[in-house]
């Protein structure tokens, strides 16, 4: 429940802030007779968050366990690659977010018709609401325990409903900033986990190379499956499992949490290690220009705010 409640929480207040931004706007240029408009866009956008989430869960009755398989390792490797462009993304147009909304409300309003701020409105929540459902779906997958899962993420949803609303009426004060570089290093770690069981599903249905396929290699004493570094690169990794039980409470936190399994094959170790490695290492280098600027805050004698550095207000939650 844990993981998925905060992948609710992060993206939900992320959806929450740009809509609070587009209707502080539309207020404040007194344009509030525009809001229903706004509304009707961030309505076909969480409907279609949700058919998209319906299709996949009941969808794959029908298909063969293959099927099934091939389907759910492709979205989950489409999900991780949303979610890690979305980190980059607001690592960069955070700063510039508040203008590109504001931008695209005032050309709705001069050049468009009703349907252009319908739009607006549809495109700012489609891409948080599909990305969230396409993760939360991968991660509801791998984990198996579907209602505490779906659960968690109704409950992150909410709390961030709730946090956006009380930041938008100033009853609560938050750091955004370093809201969003937490959560963002959380999701990297959570991604590769996707990731690694993503390469477990292309395997089981064949499409990649792996201990269900016939370039596994085998055991010589035992004909099963090699394991450990004799069974390198399409054999299995390591096998804890008479240590960590695979439907256990350790595993699931472990599997929810860095994406560990009590037996994975190379193949998913290396693409977990290889993901963490290189995500890692730009997701550290982004955040050095603002550690630097936050050491320049900190120190003493006069204060100046550095006008590339966003504040609340910048960011849309006041």
């Amino acid at each position: 429940m844990l993981p998925t409640f905060l992948i609710g929480l992060r993206e939900g207040l992320e959806a929450a802030l740009v809509v609070g931004i587009l209707v502080a706007y539309l207020r404040r240029i007194g344009r509030g007779d525009a809001l229903p408009r706004l509304w009707a866009g961030v309505g076909l956008a969480v409907a279609l968050s949700l058919g998209i989430g319906a299709v996949l869960t009941f969808g794959a009755y029908a298909l063969t366990f293959e099927a099934q398989e091939l389907i759910g390792g492709l979205l989950s490797v489409l999900a991780v690659g949303m979610v890690t462009w979305m980190i980059f993304w607001m690592q960069k147009a955070g700063r510039t977010m508040k203008a590109t909304l504001e931008g695209g409300v005032d050309r709705a309003l001069t050049h468009g018709g009703i349907w252009a701020l319908i739009a607006v409105g549809f495109v700012s929540v489609a891409r948080e609401g599909i990305e969230t459902t396409l993760f939360l779906w991968s991660m509801v997958q791998s984990l198996g325990d579907t209602p505490s899962a779906l659960l968690g993420a109704v409950l992150g949803i909410l709390a961030a409903v709730t946090i956006g609303w009380l930041l938008a009426r100033g009853a609560v004060r938050l750091d955004l900033r370093r809201f969003f570089t937490w959560t963002s290093g959380f999701l990297v770690i959570v991604a590769a986990g996707v990731l690694a069981y993503a390469i477990m599903d292309l395997q089981e249905a064949g499409a990649l190379p792996g201990p269900f396929t016939s370039a596994a290699p085998l055991d010589p004493a035992t004909g099963a499956v090699a394991l450990g570094w004799g069974a390198f690169p399409f054999g299995w990794a390591f096998d804890v499992s008479n240590v960590v039980a695979p439907s256990g409470a350790w595993a699931a936190i472990l599997q929810a949490t860095i994406g560990f399994m009590p037996r994975m094959t190379w193949l998913q170790v290396a693409a977990w290690a290889l993901y963490l490695l290189v995500v890692g290492i730009f997701f550290v280098r982004g955040l050095r220009p603002r550690k630097v600027a936050g050491a320049r805050a900190s120190a003493p004698g006069p204060v100046v705010q550095d006008p590339s550095v966003p504040t609340l207000t910048q960011q849309g939650a006041v």
